[in-house]
């Protein structure tokens, strides 16, 4: 509509005179024509074309950068080409609509959100020879660095980067599997060669959300150095190869993971290096190893809540804390078990057993121990965690690789364990409701010395208690945890070693009448055990051990099935003060 033609109340348009038009416009509207026409000449002239308008948001179809999409044809070169040109320009999304797009190695870049439609698929090539390392990645000086530097999409020192679906990224993982050890896999790449999904070095901004990742050759996504990490909505299936991990986090900073299902052969988030202010939640996991997965550095500042571990044959929650290591602020809250084993193990010391310590089956393959100020943990809390542990974990459905089981994994517990100098202080396990596979015997309750080293949980062996083992720890809370059994076991419940300042309130096992004791304290001190609870009438409800076991104090309960305490291994009678 012309300028000087304004609607009338009946819906025509009624011609005015320019000074007409004056009188009745806004004067925010004269404003701004009058700023605009004293602007000079030149600034009028700099305005933006067309073209330009919509720099930074533009849709780069990799279709018309030569992608053939029919999962025959490489379409490296397109995928790489659009990506640059969409980083040259600013920023943008770069699409790949419908079909199969097979591809080697692919740089993503700052400010590009790769978006793959519901129908398209990102193909890994089988071939090995389209890939190639980033050497811009180092094989050092950071934690498990020296898995590897390849990968079918990277990005390093980027900014602001997005990969999103609803689509597909199939890394066809298995044809990077050796079915005879010591031959070349098909792909003619493995070992730490193998390509992963998505590898991020030293990026800020990085999003991955709404995609579906199927069968990485290694590790699913792997994330070193970064901040401002997202995962949000990513199902991953990777069970063809071995380490195929979901999430690998290295030293990553300000992450959330939020609504995933992971189902991997290998940790489905391991937390390596010092990650710190983490915030994990209503996920699903299940795999063959572990979890959550803490190995060397400093992390701290990490919650995880609102999820789901099933079928979980290798601990869900596990820390090692070697030399160097130390750990603060960590929270794990609302945590559903299904069939794992473990469950929990928290361990921090020297890697290698002392000398004068027994040696556990496996323990020659062990790592060397690392070097350093002895670890440190502190401040960790497990709270609203219930399920069943069991002890006879089957293979995992769907997986093309299998493992063996290491004996130590049958009968576990829940394993806190500090030695070597290190400190394991301020733990807390509180609103626990855990049943235990049971199978236990009495030559497993018998044994005293453990290895004193902080390696996985198997390594120790089958455990002398089946709910929970404590050592070396100072400032153990246990609130209304209640364990039970589904078949007959020998062991105690729970086994206090060289514990210091310890409250347990609202224990309420399960404990077969050939049991030793429920409950075993050796060497542990200022312990207040309030309102316990048994089931069952084993000899002892309480055994004390060792010499230096002191101030003690049994308050209240219900465990009248049973001699309330038995002294054994130069333990002081008396050394528990029992109230009504």
């Amino acid at each position: 509509m012309p300028e000087n033609y304004l609607p009338s109340a009946q819906g025509a348009s009624t011609r005015l005179t320019r000074r007409q038009w004056l009188e009745k416009a806004p004067l925010t509207a004269l404003a701004a024509g009058a700023a605009f026409d004293m602007l000079p000449k030149q600034a009028h002239a700099a305005a933006p074309s067309r073209s330009d308008i919509d720099l930074g948001s533009r849709v780069y179809n990799i279709r018309s950068y030569g992608a053939k999409g029919d999962g025959v044809a490489l379409d490296t070169k397109a995928l790489q080409a659009a990506i640059d040109a969409c980083n040259h320009d600013g920023g943008g999304t770069v699409l790949v609509p419908a079909g199969t797009f097979q591809i080697g190695t692919v740089e993503l870049k700052s400010n590009v959100t790769l978006h793959i439609a519901a129908s398209g698929k990102l193909l890994g090539s089988a071939d090995g020879k389209q890939y190639h390392a980033v050497d811009a990645i180092p094989l050092s000086g950071d934690t498990t660095l020296i898995d590897g530097n390849w990968a079918l999409l990277y990005a390093v020192n980027a900014t602001n980067v997005t990969v999103e679906g609803p689509g597909t990224i199939d890394g066809q993982g298995y044809q990077f599997h050796s079915p005879v050890r010591g031959q070349k896999p098909p792909s003619g790449l493995g070992g730490n060669s193998r390509p992963y999904h998505i590898l991020a070095y030293r990026c800020e901004g990085l999003r991955v959300r709404d995609i579906d990742l199927l069968d990485c050759a290694y590790h699913s996504i792997r994330v070193i150095q970064s901040k401002r990490v997202h995962m949000d909505g990513i199902y991953i299936h990777n069970r063809v190869n071995g380490n195929n991990d979901g999430f690998h986090f290295i030293s990553a900073q300000y992450v959330t993971v939020n609504n995933c299902i992971i189902l991997s052969q290998d940790d489905a988030c391991a937390l390596f290096g010092s990650c710190q202010n983490v915030a994990i939640t209503n996920s699903i996991f299940s795999t063959r190893w572990s979890v959550f997965r803490f190995g060397g550095g400093s992390p701290r500042n990490i919650t995880v809540s609102n999820c789901v571990l099933m079928q979980v044959y290798g601990c869900p929650i596990k820390f090692q804390g070697n030399p160097g290591s130390s750990y603060e602020n960590i929270n794990f809250s609302n945590i559903t078990l299904d069939q794992v084993t473990g469950p929990i193990h928290v361990s921090v010391g020297p890697r290698q057993p002392r000398a004068n310590a027994p040696r556990a089956d496996d323990m020659a393959t062990a790592p060397r121990e690392e070097s350093g100020a002895p670890a440190v943990l502190r401040n960790v809390s497990f709270s609203n965690i219930q399920g069943t542990v069991t002890t006879d974990p089957p293979q995992l459905a769907e997986a093309k690789v299998t493992s063996n089981y290491n004996p130590g994994e049958k009968h576990s517990c829940i394993t806190l364990t500090c030695s070597g100098g290190a400190t394991m202080e301020n733990v807390s396990l509180s609103n626990i409701n855990l049943t235990f596979g049971g199978g236990g015997t009495a030559e497993d309750a018998a044994r005293r010395d453990l290895p004193e080293i902080a390696g996985e949980y198997f390594m120790m062996g089958p455990m002398p208690a089946y709910g929970l083992y404590a050592r070396g720890v100072h400032g153990l809370t246990v609130e209304n945890v209640k364990f039970r059994l589904a078949s007959s076991d020998l062991r105690p419940a729970v086994i206090f070693d060289r514990v210091v300042d310890a409250s347990i309130r609202g224990l309420n096992v399960e404990a077969d009448s050939q049991t030793e004791s429920a409950v075993r304290f050796i060497n542990s001190k200022e312990v207040l055990l309030t309102d316990p609870r048994m089931k069952g009438a084993p000899q002892a409800y309480l055994q004390v051990e060792g010499a230096g076991s002191e101030k003690i104090t049994l308050d209240g309960g219900d465990v009248s099935s049973a001699n309330l305490v038995k002294y054994a291994a130069n333990a002081s009678n008396g050394t528990v003060k029992v109230r009504a």
